[in-house]
Formats: C-alpha cells, structure tokens, sequence
C-alpha cells in the first residue's frame, strides 16, 4: 500500500522528489537534532494522484488524520479546542523552490470560539485576533477564490482611518473588525460562509494546495524556470509558533553569506511581533539581522550556531526562515539558497578556499547564464549630465537597467509586448505580479527588503531590483509616485536603476562595460590585486573551467575585428566564417553585377573584381587568428536576397510609369532577375553546395581569394590554418563535385606561388538526410561542421522565423515543449540525428574532426549534449565564447566530482 503521509523525522534530504524541497529539509533539520516544530508532510504522489484524477487518493485523509492524532498527543493539544487550541500551518514545498508560486494558509484551527480561548488573557488578545483575521484573509483568498486585492483594501482602509504606518498599528479591536469585515467579503464574493470546523478547514487546505500547482502564476515560474510540469507538490502540515506575540518574540530571513555579493558573515533581515509572511511580503520594513544580537541576544547565539551546521552539512549558502516566541528560537526552514551571479561565483571560490567544497565543485555551481549577466554593461556614472537621484533604496539584485516606470503587471506586460522596456513599480509585489516581473528589466518597490518577494524573485529571474525605497510614494489610483523631495514621476517616465548601488536616476543614463567584460577584452590574463574580488574569482573559475573540458572553443566571426575579439575572449579558432557577410554593404553592386551579367564572360569580369577584396578580408581574419583553423563557408544563401526587395523594385518602376517617366534600365534588370530567381521556399532552394554547382565560377573564386590570402600571410611569417566547408550538401556526390573543383583552385594557386598549401575540405551537416548518410558523405570530407540551425528547422519542418513568431509560444504555454528548439538542441529529434552523423562519420573515417557552429554552440545546455555526444568543438557567436567555455569544462566534471548541494 502506498504510503502518503510522513513525519518529519521519518524523512530525509535525500527524499526530495517525494517530500518536496521544503519538507526534505524540514525532515534533515529535525534529524539533526534543530529545534523544529513538529509535523508531518503530504507527499508529491498524493499530489500527482488528486491532478490526475480530480480527487486526493483513498486513504488519504485516514493518514493524515492518524499523523494529525499523534501530533495533538505530543503537543498536548487538539486542533479545534476551545482552550489554547493546536494551531497548524499549512504550506506547499515542490521538489524545487518555487518563491511565492505556491500557496500557505496559517493560523488552521481558528475559529469563533477556539479564538476566544487562543486570547483568554489581556495581553494575548490582540495576538489572538491577529492571527484569526490572518487564518480567514489567507482562507478566504487561497481556498475560497477571492481575490486578494480586497483584504488588502480593507486593511489600507482602517490604516488610514486611523493613519497608521502599517497593520501592526491596529489594536484589539481592529483586528475583530477585520475579521468580520473579512467573513462579509467571503460571503458577498462565494456565496458561502468562512468553516467555523477546524477538519474542514484543513481538508480544503491541503486541496488548495494540492490545485495551486497548477494556478496561472506557478505555471509561468515553471515554464520560465523550465521546471517540468509533473512533478507535482508536496504539503508541509506544522504546528504553529508564533513571532507576533510581542516585542519578545518575531521572525526573520537569515542567510550564511551576502546573496547579493557573496561576502561572507551572518547576513538577513527580522522583524519584532511579526510572523514570517511578514517579513518576505515586504509589507513592512525590517532591520538587519545583526540588530537580534541586542534586541535577543541568546536566541542570536544560538541562531549562528545552527546556520554554521546547516551550511556544513549543505556544503553550500543556507537561506533560513525562524521565528523567535518568548523568546524560544524555532527553525522553520532552509534550502540552498538563491543568489546572484557576483554571489554565485564568490561562494564557490570562497567553499573551495575553506575546504567545503572540491575545486570541481565549485566550478559545478557557476553557471554559463551567471557568467553573462556579469558580462552586462553597467551605468557610467561619470558620464555628463547624468540624472538626478530620484530614489535610494535597498540594492536587492544588482545590474543596470532603462527603461519606463509603470504601475501594474498587465501594462508591463502589455508594453514589453509592443517592444517598449519597463521599470515595474510597486508598493510591495506579489505572485500575482510574477508576469510583470518577467516583461521588465527592473523593479523597484516602495517596502521591503533583500529578502521580500521582490527581492528572491528578481534575484532568480536575474532582474535588477531595488527594494525599500522608503522616499517614494506609490499612488496606484493616479499611476504616479512621488520622490521624498517631492517630484512626481507619471507612468511612462523613463528612469535608469542601479541595482548594484540601489539608485534609481531619472532619464536614461549611459551604459559602460563591466569588469568582468572589461577582463575578457584585455585577453583573460591575471587580474592585478586591485581589481574587484569578483574578476579574481571569475578568472579562478574560468582557469578551471580550461583545464576541465574536452571540448575545444571557436567562434562565428566574419571580420578581422570580430576574429580578434574572439581570441581574446578564448577562442581556439573559427568554427563558422560566413563569406556572405562579406558581400554586404557598399559591395553589393559587385553581387549584383554577378547575378545580372548575361555572359560566361561577363559574370568572370564581376567575380574578378569580388575577389581582391574577400582576398583582404580573408588576410585580416587569417592573421588575427594566426595559428589557429579558421573555416570558411562558401557562400550558402539564395543570390536573390542580395538584390533589392521585389516589391520596393516594383513600386518604384510603376511610380515612373505612373508619372510618364522612363523607368532606370537597372531597376528593369534587377526586378527581372528577382522575378527570375524568385523561389517558393528559399530556405530550402538553389543555395549552398547547390548554388556553387548551377553558378560557374562562384566557388573557384572564392577558394582562389582565401588561398592567395593563405600564400600572402606564409609569406609574411604567419600560420594560416584555412579550413574549407561546403555548406548545404545532402549528397555524397555533391561535396566529390565541389570538392574537385576545390582542389583544382588550390593545386593551382600552389603550383603559381611555389607554396604548399593544406587546405582541409568539409561539409556542414545540416540536412536530416545528410546526417542519415553521414557515413558516405564522411569519405570526401576531413571534418564535419554541424549545422543545427538549419537542421531543426528542417527536422520540425518549419521555419524559425515564422514559427517563432507564429506558434511556439502557444506550444511552450501547452507544453509541447519547455525551451525552443532553437535555444536549446531538440535532443529527441535533433539530438539523434547529431549522434547519427556522429557515429556514422567517425565509423567510416575514424579521424574525423566534429563541431557545431551556430547559436546552438553557446548555449549551456545544448553544450552539455554536445560534449556527451563526442564532438571535438563548439563554435558560438564571440560573445558566448566565455560561456561556451565555462560550460565545456563543466560539462567535463564526473558525476562523483559534481556538485550535490542542490
């Protein structure tokens, strides 16, 4: 018989995937011996069971029941009694956090009469009704359905009535007010009345639960976060303790090190007579936690020293919730917790240093997606007329953001839609706000802290945030806030915020590199000890990362400037030099005198004059990766995208006509030629090998340019690595009838210049069939290049373009799949034919050289298969080549080496 339900001290760390995150560490701190309060969890299966079939699986509420009894006899106390009543909590805790998604009722077991007992004396009354009007507003919005919006409207009201700073300025009689205020709304909004029954309450509860995995806001965290869709929920079911008992008691948010930058030191926020919703909401502002010291002293104490185990036992930066009552410390939660990039890439360097951690451990908890954001551009605040500080507050996730200050989640994202950036504003967030968050760059709140919904949301997301920006005012009803100096700011004003310094300046302020950026520019070396610690930590990393991986690095590049970026960046080569790009730009009438000419002869005189110069920039790229294989693709898109657009042309030669003028003879033969060469489905047209073969003299002119421009650069001392890639080949015979031309262009360059040249001759696998016959085409082919661009497109019979913009999105929100497939490698679909072409190449020619180019070469993922699938490189855009490469090494690590924190 399936078993449902388990306390606390029957878990393990190990059981998250069936008591969720939370109750696996609930279950680890208990077996350590921490003061928790005692529970019991409902597991992920029972979750899985009631999404599935609608209702929660037989057998179920005898379980809890029976763990509920056990839990009322070590307590002394039954749920539902009239005298000092057993309180419960009763919140979600999925396999992986997921901040604020989830929904939390506490306070179960309150009801007329057990209230009345919970404050049977003077100086818990208050606390009592406190936590009654707290039980019905988070019932009535998380099990009843009401929107929460309306409690809250109801307490702003009776704040103002009585101009109180926040609710715990609300006496006794305020809260009963509340209480019943909130039992009337309940009614009007359901029809039903708030369960005085304490079984029924916990019933519906857990169900709540159970349903709001599958709630608007937690499907959106998951989709963003790629959390699969299946996993369902746990339940945590727990005694209450309670911290809005008075100044004696209260909660907190503690972390082991700064999540913001990784400092070490006891760090986190708390709260006098406060619960812990409280302190994450944000609705009221806390003080450092280093404050307890003085305020609790022992409770302090002991809380360092449980944060010093949990982070040796977790190997990693503990994030911990704790409530103090009278003055007993009770541990409420911990998991690993959430940081920064700058924090993620100084606590693995700190660990390491400490001996907590292996070397390949800590470079398991970077990441390629931590590293770009700390390669983001910051503000240059030295800049001239920078604008004025409008707003300091909590720098809560750091970066640097622009963009237009907007009032609510829809119009975010309503304005991002239409391209515009947003800064979203707010007195505090909420869940509810989680789409917004997502649409803008950075958010700013009025209330809170490092540790609000805010701030652990922006920080996840990696979003800019400043939080606590106690000067501003929020009027929502007026779509404005107002500065402490008194300049108001209407929705659509345009600021720039610093999350790094907590500012938020009006206007746009420029943008400067990073220094992270900084350091990749001057080429990766050692930093001087002056620098930030931050780039000694990345290049320590980084140096890991290189000595780890298998999978050497090259870069797209198609100029000598981008070639010599790359290099600095570490590439090892160019894995992809599209010729394309080289016919652009002023050079275009030369393209265009190809395609008109009518004669044999004609088209030799206009490729003559293209030559000289691919032969220049062929030298440029050649010198700046002078020792290193470049490999050029000959030119692969239809020739009718380098003439004008078809209609442009047709509309400018009716003008003429219309106006009794005679057309320009050009503007005849170009809309002739692009009536001409005018395909159905260009993507899969005359391009590629298929263009070389049909155009005479195409492919002999451009081999002949990069040959000269090897023979130019031998002869001046260098070490030209030429490699030769034939694009578009579906065939063996194509790449034998191209190469042939190849190496008749290059035989005769050698034989003019009395140079040898090696010029090894590729293809790019990027068609399903190719990959299919991989292991013929492989006997006329020294190294592959694997296109997946092209063959995803062509493996999901679509194209990118379109369908990204056309029906992706609605099959991400349906699940069909969790990433594009032109983010991150399709590894089903794509990724088998990958293996394929692998494994056929290298059976037929057991020396040949693998690699990937395109965008797909950058992406952390998509390297992890690339590397377990044998390829010998990625090759990325120059810009991701530092990823490429920390994610190589990464990809390197054993399964014994990698991290387990997690």
């Amino acid at each position: 018989m399936t078993t449902y339900v388990y306390d606390f001290i029957e878990g393990s760390r190990e059981m998250a995937g069936l008591l969720g995150g939370k109750g696996a560490d609930l279950a680890e701190m208990a077996r350590m011996g921490l003061p928790v309060p005692p529970g019991f969890t409902v597991t992920t299966e029972a979750c899985r069971v009631f999404l599935a079939t609608g209702a929660p699986p037989e057998g179920l509420d005898d379980e809890i029941a029976r763990h509920l009894a056990a839990l009322e006899r070590a307590a002394g106390r039954r749920l539902g009694q009239v005298d000092d009543p057993l309180l419960l909590s009763v919140r979600s805790g999925a396999r992986y956090t997921m901040p604020g998604m989830m929904d939390t009722v506490l306070d179960i077991g309150l009801n007329d009469l057990a209230v009345l007992g919970l404050g049977k004396t003077p100086e818990r009354e208050r606390f009592a009704w406190d936590s009654y009007r707290r039980l019905v507003q988070m019932f009535g919005s998380t099990v009843m359905g009401v929107d929460s919006a309306l409690f809250e409207a109801l307490i702003g009201d009776l704040e103002r009535e009585h101009e109180a700073a926040d609710d715990s300025r609300l006496d006794t009689v305020d809260m009963i007010r509340l209480v019943e205020s909130f039992k009337d709304l309940i009614a009007e909004r359901t029809g039903e009345e708030f369960p005085e029954d304490p079984a029924e309450q916990l019933r519906r509860t857990v169900l709540a639960v159970f349903s709001s995995w599958n709630g608007e806001r937690a499907r959106i965290h998951r989709r963003r976060e790629h959390i699969p869709e299946d996993l369902g929920t746990a339940v945590c079911i727990q005694s209450m303790v309670f911290g809005n008992l008075g100044p004696d008691s209260g909660s907190g948010v503690a972390f082991t090190r700064d999540p913001a930058t990784g400092r070490p030191g006891v760090y986190g926020e708390y709260l006098s007579n406060a619960q812990g919703e409280d302190v994450v909401a944000g609705i009221r502002n806390t003080v450092p936690l280093q404050r307890l010291a003085d305020l609790d002293p022992g409770s302090y104490k002991e809380l360092g020293a449980h944060m010093a185990r949990l982070e040796g036992r977790y190997q990693d930066m503990c994030d911990i919730e704790f409530t103090i009552e009278r003055g007993k410390l009770w541990m409420l939660r911990t998991r690993v917790g959430k940081r920064t990039a700058e924090a993620a890439f100084g606590i693995a360097a700190q660990l390491a240093d400490e001996g907590l951690i292996s070397p390949s451990q800590a470079l398991d908890r970077v990441d390629g997606d931590a590293l770009a954001h700390l390669m983001s551009p910051r503000f240059d605040t030295s800049a001239p007329d920078v604008g004025e500080v409008v707003a300091r507050g909590v720098p809560a996730s750091p970066g640097a953001a622009v963009g237009a200050v907007v009032f609510d989640s829809a119009e975010a994202v309503r304005r991002a839609g239409a391209g515009e950036q947003v800064v979203l504003v707010g007195q505090e967030t909420t869940p509810d706000d989680l789409p917004g968050m997502i649409a803008a760059q950075a958010v700013l709140t009025a209330r809170g802290g490092k540790t609000s919904h805010a701030a652990v949301v922006a920080r996840r997301m990696g979003k800019v945030c400043v939080c606590g920006a106690g000067g501003i005012t929020v009027d929502l009803a007026r779509r404005c806030l107002t500065t402490a100096d008194g300049v108001t700011l209407t929705e659509g004003t345009v600021v720039s915020v610093d999350g790094t310094q907590g500012v938020v300046r009006l206007g746009a302020v420029p943008l400067a590199e990073s220094e992270v950026m900084q350091y990749f520019e001057a080429g990766g070396r050692a930093p001087e000890d002056e620098a930030r610690q931050i780039v000694h930590d990345v290049h320590r990393l980084m140096a890991l990362a290189d000595s780890a991986r298998r999978l050497e690095v090259r870069a797209d590049a198609d100029t000598p400037e981008d070639a010599a970026r790359a290099r600095r960046f570490g590439a090892r080569g160019i894995g992809l030099c599209r010729t394309e790009h080289m016919f652009l730009g002023e050079r275009r009438p030369l393209v265009e005198a190809v395609i008109l000419a009518g004669t044999d002869a004609g088209r030799t005189r206009a490729l003559a004059a293209l030559m000289p110069l691919q032969r220049e920039d062929f030298t440029g790229i050649l010198e700046a990766m002078d020792g290193l294989p470049v490999t050029v693709r000959l030119l692969d898109p239809p020739l009718h995208e380098f003439l004008p657009d078809r209609t442009e042309l047709a509309v400018r030669i009716a003008r003429e006509e219309a106006a009794d003028r005679t057309p320009a003879a050009r503007d005849r033969e170009l809309l002739a030629a692009v009536e001409r060469m005018h395909e159905s489905n260009p993507l899969l047209g005359l391009r590629g090998a298929r263009l070389g073969l049909v155009v005479p003299g195409l492919v002999a002119m451009q081999v002949r340019a990069l040959a000269e421009a090897v023979v130019a650069r031998k002869r001046a001392g260098g070490d030209p690595r030429a490699e030769i890639m034939v694009p578009l080949v579906n065939d063996a015979r194509e790449l034998r009838l191209v190469r042939d031309e190849v190496d008749a262009v290059l035989a005769d360059v050698s034989e003019e210049s009395g140079i040898a040249l090696d010029c090894p001759v590729g293809t790019v696998i990027e068609l399903p069939r190719a990959a299919l016959t991989a292991g013929r085409i492989a006997r006329d082919a020294h190294f592959f290049c694997l296109g997946t661009n092209l063959l995803t497109q062509t493996t999901w019979g679509c194209s990118r373009d379109d369908a990204e913009a056309a029906f992706f999105p609605t099959y991400q929100d349906r699940g069909v799949f969790e990433r594009s497939p032109f983010e991150t490698i399709d590894r089903e679909g794509v990724g088998r034919l990958v293996e394929i072409a692998v494994a056929e190449g290298r059976a037929s020619r057991p020396d040949l050289t693998i690699g990937v180019c395109g965008e797909h070469g950058g992406d952390p993922a998509s390297v992890h298969f690339f590397h377990a699938a044998g390829l010998d490189y990625v090759s990325c855009s120059p810009f991701r080549v530092p990823v490429a490469r920390l994610e190589a090494g990464r990809a390197a690590l054993s399964p014994s080496s990698a991290d387990s924190s997690a």
